[in-house]
């Protein structure tokens, strides 16, 4: 699947946001906003369970998502606006030489509503044993782009943040905790948020038009896991529907757990 780039993304006054940048050159290929070989996010890729998974009730299985998704709002008139989470950032291992990578992040839609998603969080790569880190931000079905003046390292804490103005407009806000540096962008689209879905999410992201390699990322356990619906309400994951990676040889190979109503892990297996 290529992309075409459709995002008008606008930094406003007072808003601390970082133009479109490049990372280390360490990791797998920088996120282009100009060309079709660019790295996103896609909305969930489902697939069939596994011969060998034993029956298990609200779970789904994807080749690129992996983490908690609430698939329906409150109510019709209460739809999704904001979506928080907390993690601290893993020291993943790869194997062998080239690149392998993740990306943590949290959303609006993208599982059954898959027209739009407004989402931020952070990558980890590691590329010929080298780790690297990059916090971005992206309104599919537009690219990826990073936050290039926001230091990450293995163990930092990091608060991820989204929030719609309306169906074409919003937020992405990313606070590292460790270091006491916050960034925001604000983004407006053509391609309208449904609002349907709220999610916490590992993913095995896109680069060009396929899967970068899933690196072993260890354990992602996002906390202060919240969605806000309009009209003020809140709803934490407890009930959320599991998701889980399943790789090119039909095997599952991460192991999600609700801990509490605003507590999700991820974990690689």
């Amino acid at each position: 699947m290529k992309f075409t780039p459709v995002l008008a993304a606008t930094i406003l006054a007072g808003v601390a946001a970082a133009a479109p940048g490049r990372g280390l050159e360490a990791r797998v290929k920088a996120r282009a906003s100009n060309t079709n070989n660019g790295k996103g996010s896609r909305p969930l890729q489902a697939v069939d369970k596994p011969s060998t998974v034993k029956n298990q009730t609200n779970v789904e299985y994807s080749s690129n998502w992996s983490g908690a998704v609430l698939v329906n709002p409150p109510s019709a008139a209460a739809t999704y606006t904001a979506v928080t989470g907390t993690f601290t950032v893993p020291e993943p291992t790869g194997s062998g030489s080239g690149s392998q990578a993740a990306s943590a992040w949290v959303g609006i839609d993208g599982d059954t509503y898959s027209n739009a998603i407004l989402q931020t969080g952070v990558d980890f790569t590691v590329t010929d044993g080298q780790a690297s880190f990059d916090a971005w931000y992206e309104w599919y079905p537009d690219y990826a782009y990073d936050f290039s003046d926001l230091e990450i390292s293995a163990g930092d804490v990091i608060v991820t943040v989204v929030e719609s103005y309306s169906s074409t407009s919003g937020i992405a806000t990313i606070e590292n905790q460790s270091t006491g540096k916050k960034v925001s962008q604000e983004l407006s689209s053509s391609y309208a948020l449904g609002g349907i879905n709220a999610e916490w999410i590992v993913e095995d992201f896109e680069e060009g038009d396929s899967l970068v390699n899933l690196v072993d990322f260890g354990t992602v356990t996002f906390t202060g896991a919240v969605a806000e619906a309009a009209g003020g309400e809140s709803v934490g994951v407890d009930g959320a529907t599991i998701i889980e990676i399943v790789n090119d040889d039909d095997q599952v190979v991460t192991d999600v757990t609700i801990d509490s109503d605003s507590s999700v892990t991820i974990q690689y297996v």
